[in-house]
């Protein structure tokens, strides 16, 4: 094991290395393996306890950015057990975990419980609720909330760690608990996060613009740290060596992990949360000319080709499209496409014509299945079910189905193993989706539910890829989705 590191000014940084060292072990796939700080964490957290000349903290605020998967909640649980225990600067010191949502806010806090529950000395000091970690010799309590502001005012902390803070849509959480710390000898924030996609108006946006000028001695605050890892003007985000700089925790990471990442995620997923990188927008769901690098106009569905048809439906306000998949081969090719001319408010999706395209598609090639988002076309879908068209539903707004669906297709274009015949209205569909993240996966949208770009096509491509795709691979899907009859 290395020696702990010292450094040419005065802090704490060291004694909380220690205490790491000594008391904490490490949750999931280590668990129980000591916690041992990696060099980049020891300087950290040099850097956030640094020391003025009398003896005080010289940090308030602390903004530490890291790609995902480099254990920043770790470190984080880390600094709140040691706070909660070891910190002399306040009586009954409370310490606040603070996310985005409930469940990232228990991330570092349950991390926490299991730090403590591991160790048969924290374990003598500290009661361990299922919503509150208190420390019995100094009075200190530990609890996890989420952006709520409501809830937090009130609140007293002494440590305010904020997880993620790149998910924040508002400031008020971060503003109500920081105001709650006025009152606190030497209160500390540490904003740990990775990058988001708005550096002007976003929460973490302002506090990373800030950080830096603050870094760049534009701005004079000695209370104002940061730390912030991520790629050069001009890096390849498909270089391993930007990989290897842009993680702190690269030697414990595991490398083919990140390089199947690299070729699965879009493009600007992968730059912000693997490499720490903004992004212009929310995020691109193809990188740039990918589409177009799988289209073959030489391609044809033929009729009696066996297809699986993909259909998304809006009644009114947006567009409405039927795509044709070929099993043998994954080609696709639109069939047809009703959207709502801009500025018209009262046209709505002429439904019976609809329904007479799908009968004459059926009629013209041997269709396997019509995967369909019933969504105000229930009563049209159950007339062709009822005329023994295979119809069956593929609800879009059911997570389980759009998640594997959209990262079916995207492999598909990423792999090459897709074509299309190149249909511009396809395209613009195409171009016009975003994919969304969180923590149960990737999914195309709109870049928000006002906008009137249409995604139908897209969408309704990628039900069809994927449907033909388990009906390729032999699979019984009649099991896992609900046949209209």
């Amino acid at each position: 094991m290395r020696p702990v590191k010292t450094y040419p000014f005065s802090t704490k940084g060291p004694q909380v290395t220690r205490f790491c060292r000594e008391f904490l072990t490490l949750n999931g796939s280590f668990a129980g393996q000591p916690f041992i700080p990696l060099e980049w964490m020891e300087d950290v957290l040099a850097d956030i306890f640094q020391l003025a000349p009398d003896g005080s903290r010289t940090i308030r605020t602390y903004l530490l950015g890291v790609p995902r998967k480099n254990a920043k909640s770790t470190l984080g649980a880390a600094i709140a057990v040691y706070m909660l225990i070891m910190d002399e600067t306040d009586d009954a010191p409370q310490i606040i975990s603070a996310a985005g949502d409930r469940k990232q806010a228990r991330l570092v806090f349950d991390m926490a419980k299991g730090m403590i529950m591991a160790s048969p000395e924290l374990r003598e000091v500290c009661t361990v609720h299922r919503d509150v970690i208190r420390c019995n010799t100094n009075g200190g309590t530990y609890k996890a909330v989420s952006a709520d502001a409501g809830l937090a005012h009130g609140l007293n902390p002494t440590v305010i760690i904020v997880d993620e803070y790149h998910v924040h849509k508002t400031e008020e959480l971060y503003v109500a608990l920081n105001t709650g710390s006025a009152m606190r000898n030497q209160p500390l924030t540490i904003v740990i996060s990775t990058a988001g996609f708005d550096k002007t108006d976003s929460p973490l946006g302002k506090l990373w613009t800030y950080a830096m000028k603050v870094k760049a001695g534009e701005v004079v605050d000695p209370a104002m740290g940061s730390t912030w890892y991520g790629p050069k003007d001009g890096d390849k985000h498909t270089d391993p060596a930007v990989w290897e700089a842009t993680n702190p925790s690269w030697e414990i990471m595991n490398h083919n992990e990140m390089a199947t990442s690299c070729r699965q995620m879009p493009e600007s997923e992968f730059r912000r949360y693997r490499l720490n990188e903004w992004t212009t927008t929310m995020t691109a769901w193809l990188p740039a000319g990918a589409w177009d690098a799988v289209t073959d106009r030489t391609k044809r569905i033929e009729p009696g080709d066996l297809v699986v048809l993909g259909f998304d439906g809006a009644w009114k306000g947006d567009s409405t499209a039927l795509v044709a998949v070929r099993i043998s081969d994954l080609h696709i090719e639109p069939i047809a496409v009703w959207e709502a001319p801009p500025g018209d408010p009262h046209w709505r999706t002429p439904a019976h014509e609809v329904e007479e395209t799908i009968r004459i598609t059926c009629s013209v090639y041997a269709v396997r299945e019509i995967a369909a988002d019933p969504w105000r076309f229930e009563q049209s879908l159950q007339r062709l079910a009822e005329e023994g068209f295979p119809v069956v539903e593929f609800p879009t707004n059911a997570m389980a189905r759009m998640i594997p669906a959209t990262q079916t297709i995207y492999d598909g274009v990423m792999d090459k193993t897709i074509s299309h015949n190149g249909d511009p209205v396809l395209a613009r569909h195409i171009a016009n989706c975003v994919a969304k993240s969180d923590h149960r996966g990737l999914r195309i949208t709109k870049a928000n539910k006002a906008s009137s770009a249409h995604i139908d096509m897209a969408v309704a491509t990628t039900i069809g890829v994927h449907r033909a795709v388990s009906w390729r691979a032999d699979e019984s899907p009649e099991a896992e989705l609900i046949i209209i009859s």
